[in-house]
């Protein structure tokens, strides 16, 4: 099993992963902010390739990778502090989260190997065709042994999650709206009907909720309707408004409503 595979095994519920662009607040921060993120019990993280028109990002995410493209953050970049991150966190489930026309001007099987290379478990292309996928992308992840994960939103249709369930590993990403990432203060019905219409799909694979995560109701609602939480936008926040990594991630779990009782920060 890889680390994603071996994290879902020992754990099903109340996973906590947490979303960070490459490159925010600082160039060089990206490391540091995993080993943080690690040192205090979150389970995975979700790195996130800064990309001037990221389509299903809102305002908080958008500017996160503004600052960081201007702090001069590259692919290159990032994979060399994921890498760095690595030899610190050893365990620790790390996904790539990026927009295609980035990963293509890398190279997608010089992505894909050197993900491998530095430790990186999966990979989260939201604008990538589910066709294209099954075409050119998934004899890559089974070279590599790396995960791509795919998104399903409320207006996905049952026959496609079937086929994104058939057909990928890793986990699913629930998205919890078809709008764009960002805080909300607690689900609607009509959100909360979706988590319950796919958890009685009974999926062979686990499922992850994320967009709109920002407080203990939404976080428990998460919980309860899946394996756990994806946090993003909140935590962006978190490191804007406090002058330490360190007391970011306390901020996050606080806010959250999480028991921070695992830190040695």
């Amino acid at each position: 099993m890889n680390r994603l595979q071996s994290l879902f095994a020992r754990k099903s519920s109340d996973i906590l992963s947490v979303f960070l662009t490459a490159g925010f607040p600082e160039l060089n921060s990206t490391a540091g902010v995993i080993e943080q993120l690690a040192r205090q019990g979150v389970d995975m993280v979700e790195i996130g390739v800064p990309f001037s028109d990221p389509m299903a990002d809102g305002t908080v995410i958008q500017h996160s990778s503004s600052v960081a493209l201007g702090n001069g953050m590259t692919l290159a970049k990032l994979l060399e502090q994921v890498s760095d991150a690595r030899k610190k966190v050893p365990d620790m489930p790390f996904v790539l989260m990026g927009y295609l026309n980035p990963m293509l001007r890398y190279g997608i099987e010089n992505l894909f190997s050197k993900c491998r290379e530095v430790g990186i478990d999966a990979i989260i292309i939201p604008d990538l065709p589910f066709a294209e996928y099954l075409r050119e992308y998934k004899p890559l992840c089974e070279k590599y042994g790396i995960d791509l994960i795919m998104l399903i939103t409320p207006e996905t249709s049952d026959e496609r999650i079937h086929l994104i369930d058939d057909n990928c590993s890793g986990f699913i990403y629930m998205v919890s709206t078809a709008s764009t990432t960002g805080t909300k203060d607690r689900f609607t019905d009509a959100q909360v009907d979706y988590f319950r219409r796919i958890a009685a799909m009974r999926l062979k694979h686990p499922r992850l909720i994320g967009f709109g995560i920002s407080n203990p109701v939404t976080m428990k609602d998460a919980c309860t309707y899946s394996s756990g939480a994806i946090i993003g936008s909140l935590f962006i926040k978190c490191l804007e408004r406090n002058t330490t990594v360190s007391v970011a991630v306390g901020d996050l779990l606080t806010t959250l409503g999480i028991r921070n009782d695992r830190t040695d920060a």
